[in-house]
């Protein structure tokens, strides 16, 4: 079974945040500048077209800027791109985008196809045709089509690329929209299969139904031909919970229900739901991730646990056999306990292993577990490469052992093969080179924080650089919701930045997952001050080792990432010659108040609460931000349909920015979501924008 929790807030893991107040001090003053945050209002369209009038005369007149964003359009138009496949029944499905398929087409091959250079694919859906038609801007959203024969699937599209979508019934053999089927109207939420005339729902429902982060509280079970009006409440959850939801496990001889409540990020319940309808609580920590697979329970820790007689820290991993654990036994063994340098990226089942994924030192090593009567065994997996970014997923884990891996690095294009534990890879394809990487190497370094914590970064340098401070450096990061920045192969960063001699970095701060929870949990709250010191440590190492100096390096970020550079300007405009601030979050005052913001207050703290406030407000950039200070360049680039992280926080930004007389320009994509962009043009277009204006501040 999927891990139901990370299925549910895979959409929500980049981030949704919404916009609040201006004040000082924690007073509650008026802020001239909330209109802006009438996210389709006549008058705040009117500023953003006008703002993005401006950033384009400054950023995008110019020759070069046509030839860069040619270039880009070209890298994420190719049809050389690795199509990236998930195995139903015999076939191997794919969603694409290129030039002529600008929306994109769903499609599907088999494996024996899939093995050629120039596979032949059956289309089954075409998001272009299907727009023209219906005249709408839909974007995919996937599709999750029933077992065991997949003819029928829900299929959820959005509009303009928002969290919001629908889902439609599809039938795959006619390659039609079924007549009078399963139809979920627009709103965050979801259907998924029970059977072929039962589903389960949770979406809006109206007043009421929905969490204070804008998620669905309710779901119900929905029998086909009846109103969803009659549909059976199978649970409700509270409205300052984040998100209710549930799934069948369709596994042959393993079918069970289960009912999932997230109640905040890494603070989840989950549920079996008996053939009665009633539920049984797994009984384990609300932080721990419990996934359900076959006859295995396991339990991937991410605080101490004492149970059996037996202390476990955090970071491990536990299986149990899933009956016993129902029936009370607290019998674990224990698949992988972390060390001061390693920490779980993932554990991939296959029908007869596990696959191990650690990190040690921000670099992937694989294992494989085998469980037999006297317990687990572990064995070393062949194939994989010592340095770069690793990853593993299970092709088929309930026919067969085998496994996709990918394996990339900053200047290796990824290659895509079929392994089995035991057995050489099978390349099955690999990316072109999108550009010339021959003139530069990768390095890792630590950087020494404030509190003398050793943060790793990673370096892409030119090979001939001189340490004389002038080289442009480009430095990324991130730093929340315990997400691990590894290396992986970009063209888009190859094309725009490194090609033209560019030098990059990427830090490993705290409040990601580069070492476990340990390291998540570190700048949390009242300590997120630290994720921001880690990043200006590294930025101050590559300026101490003349790597580069303020003069020549630029940062950027989105989402949280967007809430890290808006610090690192307000905080640390004296270590930077450009910032670059997407889709972001930055006035934290009232954050929690709209979309889906309510569910981050365990990452960053309520500020409704007096003694909270006092802490958000040192990480607040809206409020940090002081007229009488000099503040280096910077571009401010977001979406209009991100229902995310609000579009006011950054046309706020803005408008305190340019009304102070600061250096500052702004770009608003009109559609494009939480990613910025609906489509590759979109892409290409806004990453153009900020590399050419990196560039034109840093050279």
């Amino acid at each position: 079974m999927p891990n139901l929790t990370r299925l549910c807030l895979a959409a929500s893991l980049a981030l949704g945040f919404a916009a609040g107040a201006h004040a000082q001090e924690g007073a509650d003053v008026a802020d001239p500048h909330q209109w802006l945050e009438e996210v389709e209002g006549d008058r705040a369209l009117a500023w953003v077209r006008e703002q993005n009038a401006k950033a384009e005369a400054e950023l995008a007149a110019t020759p070069e800027f046509k030839r860069l964003e040619a270039d880009l359009l070209a890298i994420y138009d190719s049809d050389d791109r690795i199509p990236a496949v998930y195995k139903q029944g015999e076939y191997y499905y794919n969603f694409w985008r290129d030039r002529n398929h600008e929306r994109g087409i769903w499609r599907r091959t088999t494996l024996d196809e899939y093995r050629k250079p120039q596979p032949q694919w059956e289309v089954l859906l075409d998001l272009d045709a299907l727009n023209r038609a219906e005249g709408e801007n839909w974007v995919w959203h996937g599709a999750d089509c029933l077992r065991p024969d997949y003819s029928r699937c829900l299929v959820a599209l959005s509009r303009g690329g928002a969290d919001a979508d629908v889902s439609r019934e599809f039938d795959l053999s006619t390659k039609q929209w079924v007549d009078g089927g399963f139809f979920r109207p627009e709103a965050k939420g979801g259907l998924s299969w029970i059977d072929r005339d039962n589903v389960y729902i949770y979406t809006d429902f109206g007043d009421g139904s929905m969490t204070s982060s804008g998620y669905p509280r309710i779901v119900k079970q929905w029998t086909r031909g009846t109103p969803v009006e009659q549909a059976t409440v199978v649970y409700e959850g509270r409205a300052d919970d984040m998100y209710i939801a549930a799934m069948r496990d369709h596994t042959p001889g393993f079918e069970r229900d289960f009912v999932s409540r997230t109640i905040a990020f890494y603070n989840d319940e989950l549920y079996l739901r008996n053939a009665d309808g009633t539920l049984t609580k797994i009984d384990a920590p609300n932080s721990t991730n419990k996934r359900v697979h076959r006859e295995w329970l396991t339990l991937e820790l991410r605080e101490p646990l004492e149970a059996g007689g037996r202390s476990y820290p955090a970071g491990s991993l536990l299986a149990a056999k899933f009956d016993d654990y129902m029936a009370g036994k607290r019998e674990f063994q224990v698949l992988f306990e972390p060390t001061d340098t390693t920490s779980l990226a993932g554990a991939t089942f296959t029908r007869n292993h596990v696959v191990l994924n650690v990190l040690d030192d921000v670099k992937n090593r694989l294992s494989v577990l085998t469980a037999g009567p006297d317990g687990w065994t572990r064995g070393e997996f062949a194939g994989a490469p010592e340095f770069g970014t690793v990853a593993v997923s299970a092709v088929d884990s309930d026919e067969s052992d085998a496994l996709w891996m990918t394996v990339t690095d900053y200047l290796t294009p990824s290659t895509l093969s079929l392994v089995e534990p035991g057995r050489a890879p099978e390349t099955l394809k690999t990316m072109p080179a999108f550009f010339d990487a021959s003139t530069h190497e990768i390095e890792q370094h630590f950087a020494t924080s404030k509190d003398g914590t050793r943060v790793p970064y990673f370096l892409v340098r030119p090979k001939d650089m001189a340490l004389d401070g002038s080289n442009p450096t480009l430095l990324y990061g991130y730093g929340g919701f315990e997400i691990s920045l590894t290396p992986g192969y970009s063209g888009g960063v190859g094309k725009g930045w490194l090609e033209q001699g560019g030098a990059y970095a990427v830090a490993n701060i705290r409040g990601g997952g580069e070492y476990g929870p340990r390291w998540h949990q570190a700048a949390l709250k009242q300590n997120r001050h630290k994720a921001y010191e880690d990043f200006a440590a590294v930025a101050q190492d590559m300026i101490d080792r003349k790597v580069t100096s303020p003069g020549h390096l630029g940062i950027r970020g989105g989402s949280n990432g967007g809430l890290l550079t808006g610090n690192m300007l307000t905080q640390y405009p004296e270590l930077f010659g450009a910032v670059v601030i997407q889709v972001p979050l930055l006035d934290m005052q009232r954050y929690h108040k709209l979309l889906a913001g309510a569910s981050w207050m365990a990452e960053y703290g309520n500020p409704d609460v007096a003694a909270e406030w006092e802490f958000i407000r040192t990480f607040s950039p809206y409020h940090l931000f002081d007229a009488a200070k000099d503040y280096p360049p910077t571009l401010i680039l977001t979406s209009t349909r991100d229902d995310r992280v609000h579009p006011g926080h950054a046309r706020k930004m803005h408008a305190l920015m340019s009304e102070a007389g600061k250096d500052v320009r702004y770009y608003e994509n009109i559609e494009g979501g939480h990613g910025g962009a609906a489509n590759n043009r979109q892409a290409a277009h806004m990453d153009a924008l900020y590399y050419t204006f990196l560039w034109q501040h840093l050279k």
